[in-house]
């Protein structure tokens, strides 16, 4: 009998004590070895509540979605046993984590080395994806299909990829232009990626990003450099 894969999750969290409880009881407990939660700096309660829901908290001072998500990687990384696959969630209940088990299953089945969770493709709630996000999504994935050749609808936070490849990215972002980067770099190397549809809801609370002008602008200017940068 072959051995379960060894499946992480890396939850970025800033101020989402209203939501982070759900999301962690939500996750197929069957199919993953561990929940990390990174909380970013948060003031509220989203440490204590993750960790009452049984999620592994490490704690990130330094504010930024990439550095939440580095410091995840960190975590994991100092296991004796790697996982085979990582999950990246958000921590605001926006996304389906149920979902996640196709995705593991299309790595774990070795038909692609990333997937990514597409919330254009898939159902979205009224109200879950700004226009702000839509026109966003429709410029970067129009990017990286005129420089990198790659057919993208979304570059949504929901995405699993094979750890050994996690690595080989060598990913350095420390804000908003985490996503981009993973897929750029992936795309470079030549990894077999592909996307499928997954569900989205109204987050709980504001959004950090589409929530505001500030977080809108800097997220677009900070993406766009990215989709460049590696060009």
């Amino acid at each position: 009998m072959s051995l379960l894969p060894i499946i992480d999750i890396i939850i970025p969290a800033y101020n989402e004590e209203a939501a982070i409880g759900l999301v962690v009881d939500e996750i197929p407990k069957h199919v993953v070895r561990d929940i990390i939660v990174c909380n970013n700096n948060s003031t509220d309660s989203t440490a204590q509540v993750a960790a009452q829901h049984g999620a592994t908290v490490v704690f990130q001072p330094l504010a930024g979605y990439g550095n939440a998500c580095l410091k995840g990687m960190e975590h994991i990384a100092q296991k004796t046993i790697a996982p085979d696959v990582v999950v990246f969630l958000d921590g605001d209940h926006s996304d389906y984590p149920e979902q996640m088990v196709e995705m593991i299953d299309l790595i774990t089945a070795d038909k692609v080395d990333m997937v990514i969770g597409s919330r254009v493709l898939g159902k979205a709630a009224s109200g879950s994806l700004m226009p702000q996000q839509r026109f966003g999504n429709w410029l970067a994935t129009r990017l990286l299909r005129l420089i990198y050749g790659v057919r993208y609808t979304d570059l949504g936070p929901f995405r699993a990829i094979r750890y050994s490849s996690l690595v080989q990215l060598q990913m350095a972002d420390r804000t908003y232009g985490w996503t981009a980067e993973m897929q750029v770099k992936a795309a470079k190397l030549k990894l077999r990626t592909m996307e499928i549809p997954v569900d989205y809801r109204v987050r709980i609370g504001q959004s950090k990003v589409s929530g505001t002008v500030k977080g809108t602008l800097g997220a677009g200017y900070k993406i766009l450099l990215t989709i460049f940068r590696y060009w």
